[in-house]
């Protein structure tokens, strides 16, 4: 075999080049430079690699390019400039906390974003994946073009298109996101034909999509799922192990939710006015069958970790029966050891379970947020309103309002006003944070009442915030298909005349739009 001139020049520039980044990662004095001594190594170094690489770069041969197919053409209208220009200027970082709100009504409002916009969205949704379910909507044809020339984009492919959801072309022939639309919407109008569906072509499914599937079946969750759930233990899947196992904990009549509730028997039992709790010494493999993962989070014992998720995984109907007490009293008995884990697990039923009983309990002992979102809205407001005005503001109260969605009701806007208002001069710091919070989640309709209320800098902060979101709610519902259908996304704001926005409510009960008289912060919840 004939060596060439060229093969040996090539052999020898990958060496050298090998030597430079060999040098690199040791260090030039432990590793000296390729052609002897430097009076500066490191900047000799970098100095070789610059010339080196010029110099590949400048030795590539031309080679004819192939056009690109054009993008297809776009089914959805343009969103609207001054929205358009709105969206430009929260992506320049005005308002930046805003994004996801301003996506989430633009894709309610049946729009796609300007071409110049899509690649910024992209590049945040590649990082972000909170937001690509509305990209795949607001990005249109030409952001899922765009997708798959960038690898770094391709999880656009995957996510809804919202175009022909109702097809039933879309189960055989659709994106994995259109699938998932599809099944949800035919769950929510015929559980069984969504969940027969589902069964006929079990086997072909993706890893990903049987667990993004076995979620959806939440949707109208009855026991004619449990002998599906039940085989769903025995997937190799481990998400799709675990979200049947979720699910079958909300059927207390279910085959899991019965050996669950042998094993907490045995755990868990009433000594007097105490809880005993004893942690399993093993986790073997039926309990593993069960969702109870082996191998716990960093930083948590085997033991605790086994007995937080049989609490976890045991229908709370159970708890009243064996230890005779109402889930108040039971949540404030003293249980001795394993208290943390005991207590844990059965938050974790509660929100599985969506117990408003049992979460009502689990608040007086510890306010969070996940245990708020189970009551209904104006409950929720109240009780966080409550826990507002009895403690300081540190980062448990951060934390429990950030997860509190919009738009918060009256009682939970005023206190934190309050709140702003008797922490700005000692604690301005978190008054900022506050504040931030407020002009996100309040009804934006109360944006000039919010500004007579104090002559602070964070009050003004909060109507300052609560006006632009008023605004970019009315650019959007005025392009949107239905105004109705902006507006509700928009958190309350009638995207209209005054008397739409002094007649209409809210359809959670979190109070009225402002008017010349009156507004959000003027009535209670209802």
């Amino acid at each position: 075999m004939t060596t060439t001139r060229h093969d040996r020049d090539s052999a020898t520039g990958t060496a050298e080049w090998e030597d430079l980044v060999s040098a690199a990662l040791v260090g030039t004095d432990r590793r000296p430079l390729p052609g002897g001594p430097s009076v500066a190594p490191p900047v000799d170094l970098l100095e070789q690699a610059a010339v080196r690489v010029i110099r590949a770069r400048a030795g590539q041969r031309p080679h004819r390019g192939r056009p690109l197919p054009p993008a297809p053409p776009e089914t959805r209208p343009l969103v609207g400039r001054g929205a358009g220009d709105r969206l430009a200027r929260i992506l320049a970082g005005e308002q930046g906390r805003l994004l996801a709100e301003w996506l989430e009504i633009a894709a309610g409002s049946g729009v796609r974003v300007p071409a110049r916009l899509v690649p910024r969205l992209l590049d945040l949704g590649a990082r972000d994946q909170s937001i690509r379910a509305h990209l795949g909507v607001l990005a249109g044809t030409r952001g899922r073009w765009l997708a798959g020339l960038n690898p770094a984009w391709s999880y656009l492919q995957e996510e809804p298109t919202d175009g022909h959801a109702g097809s039933a072309d879309v189960w055989e022939f659709g994106t994995s996101g259109d699938r998932r639309a599809f099944l949800a919407a035919l769950r929510a109008t015929d559980p069984a034909a969504a969940r027969e569906l589902l069964v006929a072509g079990w086997g072909k499914e993706t890893p990903e999509d049987r667990a993004a599937f076995t979620q959806i079946l939440a949707e109208g969750l009855t026991m004619a799922d449990e002998p599906f759930l039940e085989d769903a233990l025995d997937d190799r899947r481990r998400e799709v192990r675990q979200a049947a196992a979720d699910l079958l904990t909300r059927l207390p009549e279910s085959r899991l939710g019965t050996r669950m509730a042998g094993r907490a028997a045995r755990l868990l039992t009433r000594d007097g006015d105490r809880l005993r709790a004893t942690a399993p010494q093993a986790c073997d493999s039926t309990m593993e069958r069960d969702g109870v993962r082996a191998r716990p989070p960093s930083g948590t014992g085997n033991r605790g970790w086994w007995l937080q998720q049989v609490i976890a995984h045991t229908p709370l109907s159970f708890w009243t029966g064996h230890l005779g007490r109402s889930p108040a009293e039971i949540t404030a008995m003293e249980v001795g050891d394993w208290a943390r884990e005991v207590r844990m697990g059965w938050t974790r039923a509660a929100i599985l379970q969506r117990d408003v009983l049992w979460a009502r309990a689990l608040i007086e002992v510890e306010p969070l947020t996940d245990l708020l979102a189970i009551l209904p809205p104006a409950e929720q407001s109240r009780m966080a309103a409550e826990f507002v005005r009895r403690h300081p503001v540190d980062g448990q109260m951060i934390m429990m309002l950030g997860g509190i969605p919009r738009p918060w009701g009256v009682p939970l806007a005023k206190a934190v006003l309050e709140k702003i208002a008797a922490t700005s001069t000692a604690q301005p710091w978190n008054a900022s944070e506050l504040a931030r919070l407020a002009g996100e989640r309040f009804d934006p309709s109360a944006y000039e009442q919010v500004a007579r209320l104090r002559d602070l800098p964070e009050v003004h902060e909060v109507s300052a915030t609560l006006r632009f979101r008023y605004d970019m709610a009315r650019e959007l519902a005025a392009d949107g298909t239905t105004e109705t259908r902006a507006d509700t996304r928009a958190g309350g704001l009638a995207g209209g005349s005054a008397a739409g926005l002094a007649e209409r409510r809210t359809d959670d009960g979190h109070g009225t739009a402002a008017t010349e008289t009156g507004g959000p912060l003027d009535e209670e919840d209802k």
